[in-house]
C-alpha cells in the first residue's frame, strides 16, 4: 500500500501562519484560514485553469540565504501569481487582495477588462441575483467604469444559440473561464462544446454536425459563473431571491444523488445539484435536474375514485367511501396479491410488505414489475439484503480504490449516472481499470477506457464463470464486481456473480436501476422475503415479525413472485390486486400483464398519474409524489437517503397512509399512518439476526446464439437509455429533445449481410419482428457479437417489451428501405 506522507507545507497568508498537506493549492489553503479570494474559472473539482485570471496573488519565497525573493518579479516588488494553479511552498509568504493595494488595484483591472464587452442585462439574466461575476464586481471592482459608450460599441453575437436542445448560450456575457468545456471533457467525457478562435474573438463554440449530446450537460449550466449557459426549460422563468430552496434526494435512480428543489407557490421552478462528497459530489445527471415535470401533467390523479356498479365508469369518491370500496372488494375477491414498482419509498415498500402478510393474509407480494429469473429472489435475500457501507458494503468511495470493476448486466452512464461519473473519476485519477460483461462497446464503456468481454444475451453466466480464471482482469487483487438487474433475465448469471466473488475475493455489489428497488428488499417486497431481510420460510424468522407486529401469526405457505402473480391472476387462482407504481408495458410480458388485470375480479391501483393500469382498476388511489411525502430511498450500496416534504398537498396521500386506510376497513390495522411512525417501527423490527439463507443456485440456461441462427434470425439485446420515454420523464420536451437518438445496432459483417456494406452519407433502416411485433429503426454499425441486434428498451413506440420481444428471445431482421 502507498504510503501517504504526513508532513505538512508550513507559509503565511496575509501575516497569518497555515499548515496544509502537500499539494495544496494557494486558493484552497487561503479558503483555510477564511480569506476568500475571488475567482471564476477556479472550481474544487476541476483541474485547475488560470483563464479568467481574477484570483491574483503576491508571492515571496525564501531565498538560499534565508532572505525572502519575489516570485517572478524585479526586487522589491512581487509579480501577481493566479493562486488557482499555484502549488504551496515550504515558508512561502502570501498577500491577497486584503494585505497588499496592488493586487487589489490588479484585481479590479482584471474585473475592468471582464466588463469591457460584457452586457448590462442583469435584471434580465437567469444568473441576476446568484451571479458571481455580479457579486465580485461589487466586492472587488471599481466603483465607475471607465468604459465610455462613445468611444466604442460593446461585442454582441445573436442570441441564444442552442449548444442543445437544452442548454442554450448567450455568447457575450461568456468570460472564458473554461468551466463547461472542462467539466465537458473532464468529468462526463463529452467534448462536444470547446474554446474557438484566439484573442478578443476566443469564444465557446460546437461542433455543427454533433450537437452536445451528454446526459451531464445541465452541469455546465450549474457551474457558468455567468449567464453564458441557460436552460431552455428554466430560462425567464424565475428570479433567484423568488425561490424557496429545499433539500431532496433524486429520484430517478438508485444513486441517491442529493439535489436542491426550487420552488415557487407550490410549484417546482427548477432543480439543481446539491452538494455531497460521499455520493454525487456537484453533478446530477439531467433526468434528476430536469424530469419533474410528471408530477404537474393534465392527468394527475387529484381524488379518488370507484367503478360505478350500473354505468361501470369510474366516478370520483371521498377517501373513506374509496377505503371501504377497495377494502370490501378484496375481501370478497378470493385471494389478493400485491404487485408494486420502482417509485416507492422505503417506508412505503414497508407498508406494502406489511399490508399484504397483515391485511391480506399473503406472501404474494413482489416490486420487481420487470423480467426477473426464479433465483434473483435468493441472489437478493442472501447477497444482497443488509449489506451496507456501514458494515463492509462496497461503497462509492470503493470505486476510486478498486484496481478493478467489472460490470455485468450493468450499464452505468444509461442506468446509473452518478456511479459512472465516480466511476470516470476513478478511471482518470487512480487507474482503476473497468471490464464490462456486455453485446457491444457503449458510449459509456468507451469514456471509461474499458475492456469489452463481448458477450451474446444468454451467455453472461459462462462469460463470469471465465473471468475467473482470466489473470488479465485480476479480480483477486482488490477488485470490485458491480452487477445490474439486468442480469436476471438470464439464468444462472446472479449464480455465477455470487461464485465469481467467492473465489477471487472481489466485493460484489448489485445496482438497481429504480430509486425504490433497493429499499423495496430490505423492507421485505418478496415472496420469500419479510422485513429486515428475515427469510419468509423461516418459522422462527416469522414469530419474530409477527411478535414486533401484534399480530397472532404471519402465512406459512409460500409466496408467489411477479410471473407467478400474473399467471395466477390469468388462470383464476387469485382474485384481486393490489398495484402500485407498475407501468404494463415494463412488465415481462405487457401483454400478459393486461389479460391478468383483465381476467382478475377486483384491482386496486394507487398511483400519481392515469396510466394503462386505470381502466382495469376498480378502485383508483392518488398517491403523493416525492416533492408531497417525506420519505426514504436506499442506494445500491446501501446508503439510507431521507427527505423531507415539500408541499403539502391535501388532493393526495403517501401509499403507507393509503394502504393503513383499508387495512383498518378489513379489521387488520397497520399500526401506522404517518411517515414518522413507520420510520419508527422499522427502527424497532430492526434486521433479523439469524441465519441467512445461501444461495442454492440455477442451473444456467444453454448460451443463446450457440447454434447456428436461422436465415435473418437474431439474438436480442436492450437496456434503456438514459433519457427515453419513461413516463416520469414527461413534460420536459427540451430534455427529452436532447436525448440520443434511437438506432438498431448491428455488427459490421451482420450489417453488410443485411443491408450492404455501410455507405457514407447514407443510412440504412431496418425491421426488427419479434413474437410480439415489429419496430423500425436506423441501423447503426458496433462490435456486437454476428448474430446479435441491439435496441434501445424504450425509446420508440410502447416498448421493445411491448412491441417486438422479451430480452434475448430471438428476432428477425431486414432492410425497411430508406
Amino acid at each position: 500500500m502507498t504510503q501517504v506522507s504526513t508532513e505538512l507545507v508550513n507559509l503565511t497568508i496575509d501575516g497569518v501562519a497555515v499548515s496544509v498537506p502537500p499539494g495544496t493549492l494557494v486558493i484552497r489553503a487561503a479558503e483555510q484560514i477564511g480569506v476568500q479570494i475571488p475567482r471564476f474559472c477556479d472550481h474544487p473539482l476541476l483541474a485547475p485553469a488560470g483563464a479568467c485570471r481574477q484570483c491574483l496573488v503576491e508571492v515571496a519565497l525564501p531565498g538560499p540565504d534565508g532572505s525572502m525573493r519575489q516570485m517572478q518579479g524585479p526586487p522589491g516588488r512581487m509579480k501577481p501569481q493566479a493562486s488557482c494553479t499555484l502549488v504551496v511552498s515550504e515558508g512561502m509568504e502570501v498577500r491577497t487582495q486584503l494585505t497588499s493595494p496592488d493586487i487589489d488595484k490588479a484585481q479590479q483591472g482584471v474585473m475592468e477588462q471582464l466588463l469591457i464587452n460584457h452586457p448590462l442585462d442583469c435584471p434580465v439574466c437567469d444568473k441576476g441575483g446568484e451571479c458571481p461575476l455580479q457579486n465580485q464586481a461589487m466586492s472587488n471592482g471599481r466603483g465607475e467604469s471607465r468604459f465610455s459608450a462613445q468611444g466604442g460599441v460593446k461585442r454582441t453575437y445573436p442570441k441564444p444559440i442552442n449548444i442543445s436542445a437544452q442548454v442554450l448560450l448567450d455568447r457575450e456575457r461568456c468570460i472564458l473561464c473554461a468551466r463547461c468545456t472542462r467539466f465537458s471533457q473532464e468529468i462526463a467525457g463529452d467534448p462536444f462544446i470547446a474554446l474557438i478562435e484566439r484573442g478578443a474573438l476566443q469564444q465557446v463554440g460546437i461542433y455543427e454536425r454533433e450537437p452536445f449530446e451528454s446526459y451531464f450537460a445541465g452541469n455546465t449550466v450549474q457551474i457558468c459563473p455567468v449567464g453564458a449557459l441557460t436552460s431552455a426549460d428554466y430560462r425567464f422563468r424565475s428570479r433567484p431571491f423568488d425561490l424557496v430552496s429545499s433539500p431532496s434526494v433524486a429520484e430517478h435512480d438508485a444513486c441517491g444523488a442529493a439535489i436542491r428543489v426550487d420552488h415557487r407557490r407550490g410549484k417546482v421552478m427548477r432543480r439543481l445539484a446539491g452538494h455531497d462528497a460521499d455520493v454525487n459530489e456537484e453533478w446530477i445527471t439531467d433526468k434528476d435536474r430536469y424530469a419533474f415535470a410528471y408530477a404537474r401533467q393534465a392527468d394527475r390523479l387529484t381524488h379518488p375514485q370507484v367503478r360505478d356498479a350500473d354505468t361501470g365508469e369510474l366516478r370520483p369518491a371521498s377517501w373513506p367511501e374509496a377505503f371501504a370500496v377497495a377494502a370490501r372488494g378484496l375481501a370478497g375477491a378470493g385471494g389478493s396479491a400485491v404487485l408494486t414498482g420502482g417509485r416507492l419509498t422505503a417506508e412505503d415498500a414497508y407498508a406494502y410488505a406489511k399490508f399484504a402478510r397483515v391485511a391480506l393474509g399473503t406472501h404474494d407480494i413482489d416490486f420487481r414489475a420487470r423480467p426477473h429469473s426464479a433465483e434473483e429472489a435468493d441472489f437478493l435475500a442472501s447477497e444482497v439484503v443488509l449489506t451496507s457501507h456501514e458494515d463492509g458494503g462496497v461503497t462509492y468511495a470503493d470505486l476510486e480504490r478498486a484496481s478493478v470493476v467489472v460490470l455485468a448486466g450493468l450499464e452505468p452512464e444509461d442506468e446509473a449516472g452518478t456511479l459512472f461519473l465516480r466511476l470516470r473519476k476513478a478511471v482518470k485519477q487512480h487507474g482503476t481499470r473497468v471490464v464490462s460483461v456486455a453485446p457491444y462497446t457503449s458510449r459509456g464503456l468507451a469514456k471509461l477506457d474499458g475492456r469489452l468481454v463481448r458477450t451474446a444475451p444468454g451467455a453472461e453466466a459462462e462469460a463470469l464463470r471465465e473471468l475467473a480464471h482470466d489473470g488479465e482482469v485480476a479480480l483477486d487483487g482488490g477488485g470490485l464486481l458491480l452487477v445490474g438487474e439486468r442480469l436476471a433475465a438470464t439464468p444462472g448469471a446472479l449464480t455465477a456473480a455470487a461464485e465469481l466473488s467467492r473465489t477471487t475475493g472481489a466485493r460484489l455489489a448489485w445496482v438497481p436501476r429504480r430509486a425504490g428497488d433497493r429499499g423495496a428488499v430490505e423492507a421485505g417486497c418478496l415472496p420469500t422475503l419479510l422485513p429486515g431481510g428475515r427469510p419468509a420460510a423461516d418459522a422462527a424468522a416469522r414469530v419474530d415479525l409477527a411478535t414486533a407486529w401484534g399480530v397472532e401469526q404471519l402465512p406459512t405457505g409460500p409466496g408467489r413472485d411477479g410471473d407467478a402473480i400474473v399467471a395466477a391472476l390469468a388462470a383464476g387462482e387469485l382474485g384481486g390486486l393490489v398495484v402500485g407504481g407498475v407501468d404494463p408495458d415494463d412488465t415481462a410480458d405487457p401483454a400478459a400483464f393486461r389479460e391478468a388485470l383483465g381476467r382478475a375480479r377486483f384491482v386496486v391501483q394507487l398511483e400519481l398519474r392515469a396510466t394503462d393500469v386505470t381502466p382495469y382498476a376498480d378502485v383508483v388511489l392518488p398517491v403523493a409524489p416525492v416533492t408531497d411525502k417525506a420519505g426514504t430511498f436506499v442506494t445500491w450500496d446501501g446508503r439510507t437517503r431521507a427527505f423531507e416534504q415539500v408541499f403539502a398537498n391535501p388532493g393526495s396521500l403517501p401509499d403507507l397512509r393509503v394502504l393503513a386506510g383499508i387495512a383498518e376497513e378489513l379489521g387488520a390495522p397497520l399500526g401506522f399512518r404517518t411517515v414518522e411512525e413507520v420510520r419508527r417501527e422499522m427502527a424497532a423490527v430492526g434486521p433479523w439476526d439469524g441465519e441467512r439463507p445461501a444461495l442454492a443456485g440455477t442451473a444456467p440456461a444453454p448460451t443463446a446464439g450457440a447454434s447456428e441462427p436461422a436465415p435473418g434470425a437474431m439474438r436480442l439485446a436492450t437496456w434503456k437509455q438514459l433519457v427515453d420515454l419513461g413516463s416520469m420523464q414527461d413534460g420536459e420536451s427540451a430534455y427529452r429533445a436532447a436525448g440520443r437518438r434511437a438506432v438498431a445496432r448491428l455488427s459490421a459483417t451482420d450489417h453488410e449481410r443485411i443491408l450492404g456494406p455501410v455507405a457514407d452519407g447514407v443510412v440504412a433502416r431496418v425491421e426488427v419482428t419479434g413474437d410480439r411485433g415489429s419496430v423500425v429503426l436506423p441501423a447503426e454499425v458496433a462490435d456486437l457479437p454476428d448474430g446479435v441486434v441491439w435496441l434501445p428498451a424504450r425509446s420508440v413506440g410502447r416498448g421493445v417489451l411491448a412491441d417486438v420481444a422479451s430480452p434475448g428471445s430471438t428476432v428477425t431482421v431486414k432492410g425497411a428501405g430508406e
